[in-house]
């Protein structure tokens, strides 16, 4: 019998529009109420997870930064993290100025950028159907190394690097990994997002990468959780679509990636179900917990 699922968001439980549809709700809601752990696992930032967790009622626990944080929704705190150092964060922005490549820094409470570009931009674009206390912070600064330098929280979660040209990309790539002390995420496809503006859509397409602190993973964060919990690894569900699921897809009881992912990454898992647009969630939970 599993006794807790982790679920990734973006890709997975979040359909193309970004947004969970009734059926994947209503599904998490009976699995929920049958007394199974849903834990929302995602590379977004706590105020982002938070929302949507509290949307689908999973609101126990949450993993947010690909696994640099686990937090207590009901004690309202933090209870792990790996974030980086404000003197790695330094460091990822000085090669990112000297290489005139965009980037974006997730801290705690807000995501720093200098413009609203790539996945920031989605992130703004969410923000337009939400009231103000469920918006992602997204703070807009001229010079982020004098901001940062400024900042006395040392909260940061993840560095995300965007770029629609794969040649710069992979240039900058080879000098993120020279950098000590940190992971840098092998993206082997690019992100498509679609933006709907008024009765309009336009999708955006880009390379990316992930920098977080060494040994920072989803599997981790779950690890600790279920060893808090005293649930077995194999009782726990697992659903992803991306790079950054790899190791909660391979260690979890049952590994799930939904059909829309990149083809190396349905290897990764144990079991394929339908696409992010299909209710593929809904699907593993409906066949695997409340069908059984």
């Amino acid at each position: 019998m599993y006794k807790l699922v982790a679920i990734d968001l973006d890709g997975t439980l979040l359909n193309s529009y970004g947004q969970i549809s009734e059926h994947n709700k209503k599904t998490i809601q009976k699995a929920i109420d049958k007394g199974i752990e849903i834990v929302l696992a995602s590379g977004r930032g706590p105020m982002s997870v938070e929302n949507l967790a509290n949307e689908v009622c999973a609101n126990h626990y949450m993993i947010c930064g690909n696994g640099a944080i686990v937090y207590d929704l009901q004690q309202n705190k933090v209870i792990y993290d790996n974030c980086l150092s404000q003197k790695k964060v330094l460091q990822l922005i000085k090669i990112c100025e000297e290489n005139s490549i965009y980037y974006s820094i997730y801290t705690k409470n807000e995501i720093i950028t200098k413009n609203l570009e790539y996945n920031v931009l989605f992130y703004h674009q969410e923000n337009a159907s939400k009231p103000d206390s469920k918006k992602t912070n997204i703070h807009i600064v001229e010079n982020i190394y004098d901001y940062v330098l400024g900042r006395q929280e040392n909260d940061y979660i993840k560095v995300n690097i965007c770029d629609d040209n794969n040649i710069i990309f992979q240039s900058i790539i080879k000098k993120l990994r020279m950098v000590k002390d940190v992971d840098v995420l092998d993206v082997g496809h690019m992100s498509r997002k679609i933006i709907k503006s008024g009765t309009e859509e336009f999708s955006i397409e880009y390379y990316y990468t992930e920098i977080s602190s060494k040994n920072v993973d989803k599997w981790t964060a779950i690890s600790f959780l279920i060893d808090q919990l005293k649930i077995p690894k194999e009782q726990v569900i697992a659903i992803g679509d991306n790079i950054n699921d790899k190791t909660m897809l391979e260690s979890a009881g049952l590994g799930v990636a939904v059909s829309n992912g990149a083809p190396y990454v349905q290897k990764m898992a144990k079991m394929v179900t339908s696409s992010n647009n299909e209710d593929g969630v809904a699907k593993v939970i409906e066949e695997k917990i409340l069908f059984k």
